[in-house]
C-alpha cells in the first residue's frame, strides 16, 4: 500500500499565467483531460500567490486530490495524489500518463511538457534523514520516510525503468529539443554517462553505452565478414557504425525519422562516428523511410539478408501481448524472417530483466511463428538505463536441404 503522486509539468507562454481568463481557461482545459480518468473532478479551492496560482481539485468520493500550480515564468505543474491498496489497479497507468501529458501539451499549446511514472511512497524506510527522524521518535511515529528534493521545469532529470520506477539523472543541460512527425527528440548530457539520445521522454542510448551495442549485435560471437545485413531503425547511428567495424559485404538501414539522424549526427558522433553525415558508402546505404515499406518490397524481390537487426521498439510492458504495438512486433518478426536466408538470424533488444512478464508473452510469440525457430539470449547492465538489458538471437529451427541451395 502506498500513496502515489503523479506528476505532469508543461511550459507555456508567462503571459498566459497573469492573466485571469487565460487562467481559468488552463484549468478547465486540464480539468477536462483529468476526468477520462477521475470521475467528477470539482474545484475546492484557488487562491493567488506571490509567484503565480494555485488551484485545488478533489474528486468526489475518493480523496484524490489534484493540484495544479501556476509559476510566473510559465511552468505549471500538476499533482494527482492518492492512496492505493496492494492489487488494486492505478487511476492513471503509465501509457495513459503519456496520452494525458500529450492530449494536454496540444490542447495548451504548450512550449514542452513532461510526465513522471508514479511515485510511490509510504512503502519504504531505507533512507531515514535526521529530520525524519526526530519527527518519527517526537510523534511516536511507526514508520517515516524522506525524500530528495524533485526538481522540476525545463531541464528533465528524471527517467523511468523498464517497469516504471523513477531514476533521476546527472542531468545539466539540454542539447537537442525538437518534435519530428513521429515523436519528441532530445539529447541532454549528463555529466557521468556523456550525451544521451531521449525519445519520446524514454531514455535511448548514451556516448557511455557501447555495451548496449555490442550485446546487440553479439560482438565476438557472430561473424559479420562479407554479410548482407538490414537495420530496422537504428536512427542513432551506433549499430550501423559498430557493424561497418566487422567488414560486412553491405549494410542496409531502414530509418523513419530524419530528425533523429540530423540531431545524431550533430551531438552524438562518438557513437555513430560519420555514417549519419555520408548516409551512403561502398558498402552501406541509410534510407530514410517506413522500413515496413521497403521489408514488403524486399520480399516482392526476394532479396536475403543474412542478418536482420530489429532496432525499433521495446517490447511493451503489457498484462496481454495486445494492441497496437504488440501488432507491430508480431508483423516485423513475420515479415524480417521472409527476408532473411535460411540460416539467417534476426537480433533484437527486448527490455529489461525487472519485466519478466512481457519477456514471456515476447517468447510466446516466437513459439506461435512459423516456420519454427529457437532463440538465444543475452543480456548486459547498460549504464544509462541504469539497470540490465535482455537481448534476442532469433533463428530458424531447421534449414532444410531444399532451402539452403
Amino acid at each position: 500500500m502506498s500513496a502515489n503522486s503523479i506528476l505532469l509539468d508543461f511550459s507555456l507562454d508567462p503571459a498566459r499565467i497573469i492573466d485571469e481568463v487565460s487562467r481559468k481557461d488552463i484549468v478547465r482545459v486540464c480539468k477536462d483531460g483529468l476526468e477520462k480518468y477521475l470521475a467528477g473532478l470539482k474545484i475546492s479551492y484557488d487562491m493567488l500567490t506571490a509567484d503565480g496560482y494555485l488551484c485545488i481539485l478533489n474528486e468526489t468520493g475518493t480523496g484524490t486530490i489534484v493540484t495544479i500550480r501556476f509559476f510566473e515564468q510559465g511552468l505549471i505543474t500538476i499533482n494527482v495524489e492518492y492512496y492505493r491498496k496492494d492489487g488494486d489497479e492505478p487511476k492513471i497507468s503509465f501509457e495513459n500518463m503519456k496520452m494525458l501529458e500529450n492530449g494536454l501539451r496540444i490542447r495548451l499549446e504548450a512550449i514542452r511538457s513532461k510526465h513522471l511514472p508514479p511515485i510511490k511512497r509510504g512503502s519504504s524506510v531505507d533512507q531515514i534523514r535526521e529530520l525524519e527522524n526526530n519527527l518519527v521518535q517526537k510523534l511516536k511515529l511507526n514508520h517515516g520516510q524522506s525524500l530528495p528534493p524533485l526538481q522540476r521545469g525545463p531541464l528533465t532529470r528524471y527517467f523511468p525503468t523498464a517497469d516504471e520506477r523513477v531514476i533521476e539523472y546527472d542531468i545539466d543541460r539540454v542539447l537537442f529539443d525538437k518534435r519530428s512527425e513521429f515523436q519528441k527528440i532530445q539529447i541532454v548530457h549528463s555529466r557521468s554517462l556523456g550525451n544521451m539520445l531521449v525519445l519520446d521522454e524514454l531514455q535511448n542510448i548514451a556516448e557511455a553505452d557501447l555495451i548496449y551495442t555490442e550485446t546487440l549485435m553479439c560482438r565476438g560471437a557472430e561473424n559479420y565478414a562479407g554479410k548482407e545485413i538490414c537495420i530496422l531503425g537504428g536512427g542513432d547511428g551506433a549499430l550501423l557504425y559498430e557493424l561497418l567495424k566487422e567488414g560486412p559485404k553491405f549494410v542496409v538501414m531502414l530509418e523513419i525519422d530524419e530528425i533523429v539522424m540530423q540531431a545524431c549526427n550533430k551531438y552524438m558522433n562518438s557513437i555513430c562516428g560519420d555514417v549519419l553525415e555520408k548516409r551512403t558508402d561502398d558498402n552501406y546505404e541509410i534510407i530514410v523511410g517506413d522500413c515496413m515499406v521497403y521489408l514488403k518490397k524486399y520480399i516482392k524481390e526476394e532479396r536475403k539478408f543474412d542478418y536482420v537487426f530489429g532496432d525499433l521498439t521495446d517490447i511493451p510492458i503489457s498484462d496481454t501481448p495486445t494492441g497496437e504495438i504488440w501488432d507491430f512486433i508480431r508483423l516485423i518478426l513475420e515479415s524480417s524472417f521472409q527476408v532473411l536466408k535460411p540460416d539467417g538470424k534476426f537480433m533484437t533488444h527486448g527490455n529489461g530483466v525487472s519485466c519478466p512478464e512481457s519477456l514471456r508473452m515476447y517468447e510466446d510469440q516466437l513459439a506461435k511463428l512459423t516456420p519454427k525457430v529457437k532463440y538465444t539470449k543475452s543480456s548486459a547492465f547498460v549504464p544509462s538505463f541504469m539497470e540490465e538489458w535482455v537481448f534476442y538471437q532469433v533463428q530458424r529451427e531447421v534449414a532444410s536441404a531444399t532451402e539452403s541451395v
